[in-house]
C-alpha cells in the first residue's frame, strides 16, 4: 500500500525512511496555477484543486494539479485518511490501536493488514535506534500530556513507573494471524511519530491510483510534493523559521517527488516555573528532549520514513544526528535555539536560504 519508492528506507541500509499530531512545520509555496501540455501538443493551464480537511488534530489540504480532479475524488481521500484514523488512533475507542493497549498483558489482538505493518516498522526502527523512538512510549505521552491545558510537570515517581513500561522488545508481532501483543498490563503503544507521515504515504499512493501524478499532500507542515508541477518544474518547500508563526521561513528547497517533514519544538509545549517543555519525549530520562535543537527538517522519498526520522534525529542531538542521516542516505538539517544551521551537505546543496539571521556552522 505504500509509496514503490519505500518504505522500507531505512530497514537494512534502508529502513523505511506524529496521533496524529504534528511534529513541525513547512510549508508549500507553489500553489498557483501552472502549465501543461495535453496529447495535442497543446499548452494547457492546470488550475489546483483543492480541499482541506481537519483530521488526525490537524490540518490537511490536498491540492491535486490535474483538471480532471472531481468531488468524488477528495470523497474517496476523505475516507481512506477517516479510515487511518479509525485504525490507529489510540484516543479513540473504536480503534485498532486502542483495542491492541486495552488488551496489554491479556491477550493478543487481531489488526488490519495496515496497522499491523505500521507497528512492525515501528518496532523495527526502535530497534535500529536502540528504543530511542519507541512506539510503546504511550504511558509517558499520557503522563505528560503536552498539548492539554493540564499539562503539567509530574512526579518524578509517576515517570520512572510510566519508564518501565516502554519496551519495543515487548511487543509481540504475530505475522501469519496478524496479531499484536503488549507483554505488560499498562503497556500503550502512540504512533504519533509515525502517523502522519504513514497517512501522507497512504494518499499518495491514492492519488496515484485515481491517475494523478501532480500534488501537494500538506498535513499541518508535513509536505509530499507529488511528481512535479505542471510543465515539469520544481516545487518550492518552504523550511519554518521556528521562531515565528507558521508561514515564516529560513529560506525555500526546491524538489520533485519528495517529502519535506519538519519536526519542531515549537508546535505543542507548555511553560511551568519559567521552564519550556516540549512535547517530542526522550525515553532514556522520561522527560522532554532537553537540547539546543529547535527543529529538524527531512527530505525523503517516504514521508513515513522522514516522519520517523526527524523526531529520532531531534532526540539524538546533531552529531550523532547528522551521522545518523548519512548512514542511511538521507537529507537532514537542524536549526538551532541560536540560529545556527547544521545540515548533511546534500541538503546545503538544496536549500535557498533567505534569513540572514541563521547562519551554517558546519
Amino acid at each position: 500500500m505504500f509509496k514503490n519508492k519505500a518504505v522500507v528506507l531505512l530497514l537494512s541500509a534502508a529502513l523505511l525512511t506524529g496521533l496524529l499530531s504534528g511534529c513541525g512545520s513547512t510549508s508549500s509555496k507553489s500553489t498557483k496555477e501552472g502549465s501543461a501540455v495535453n496529447a495535442n501538443g497543446q499548452a494547457q493551464t492546470v488550475t489546483p484543486v483543492s480541499e482541506t480537511f481537519f483530521i488526525f488534530d490537524t490540518v490537511v489540504t490536498i491540492k491535486i494539479y490535474d483538471n480532471r480532479a472531481t468531488t468524488k475524488n477528495f470523497e474517496e481521500l476523505e475516507d481512506l485518511m477517516k479510515d487511518i484514523d479509525y485504525k490507529i488512533n489510540r484516543s479513540n475507542e473504536d480503534s485498532e490501536i486502542y483495542a491492541v493497549n486495552a488488551n496489554a498483558g491479556i491477550t493478543p489482538v487481531k489488526v488490519s493488514q495496515e496497522t499491523f505493518d505500521l507497528v512492525k516498522i515501528a518496532v523495527d526502527y526502535a530497534e535500529q535506534t536502540n528504543g530511542l523512538l519507541d512506539p510503546s512510549i504511550g504511558p509517558l505521552v499520557s503522563l505528560w500530556n503536552i498539548g492539554h491545558e493540564d499539562a503539567h510537570v509530574p512526579p518524578a515517581e509517576d515517570i520512572a513507573a510510566a519508564q518501565k513500561l516502554i519496551d519495543y522488545r515487548k511487543v509481540e508481532l504475530n505475522e501469519d494471524t496478524l496479531e499484536i501483543y503488549l507483554q505488560d498490563k499498562g503497556m500503550d503503544l502512540d504512533l504519533g511519530s509515525y502517523g502522519k507521515g504513514y497517512a501522507a504515504d497512504l494518499i499518495y499512493d491514492k492519488l496515484k491510483e485515481q491517475g494523478f501524478d501532480s500534488a501537494i499532500i500538506d498535513l499541518g507542515g508535513n509536505v509530499f510534493a507529488m511528481g512535479s508541477k505542471p510543465g515539469n518544474l520544481e516545487w518550492t518547500v518552504g523550511i519554518q523559521d521556528p521562531t515565528q508563526e507558521r508561514g515564516n521561513d529560513i529560506g525555500t528547497v526546491k524538489v520533485i517527488d519528495k517529502t519535506v517533514v519538519t519536526a519542531g519544538i515549537y508546535e505543542r509545549y507548555f511553560v511551568e516555573n519559567g521552564k519550556f517543555y516540549m512535547h517530542i519525549l526522550d525515553p532514556r530520562t522520561g522527560y522532554p528532549a532537553d537540547n539546543n535543537i529547535s527543529s529538524v527538517t527531512i527530505i525523503a522519498d517516504s514521508s513515513t520514513a522522514a516522519d520517523t526520522m526527524d523526531t529520532s534525529l531531534l532526540i539524538m542531538g546533531i552529531e550523532d544526528g547528522l551521522k545518523f542521516a548519512e548512514e542511511n542516505n538521507t537529507e537532514a538539517l537542524f536549526i538551532t535555539k541560536d540560529k545556527q544551521l547544521y545540515a548533511t551537505p546534500g541538503f546545503k546543496e538544496l536549500l535557498n536560504k533567505s534569513n540572514d539571521d541563521y547562519s551554517y556552522a558546519n
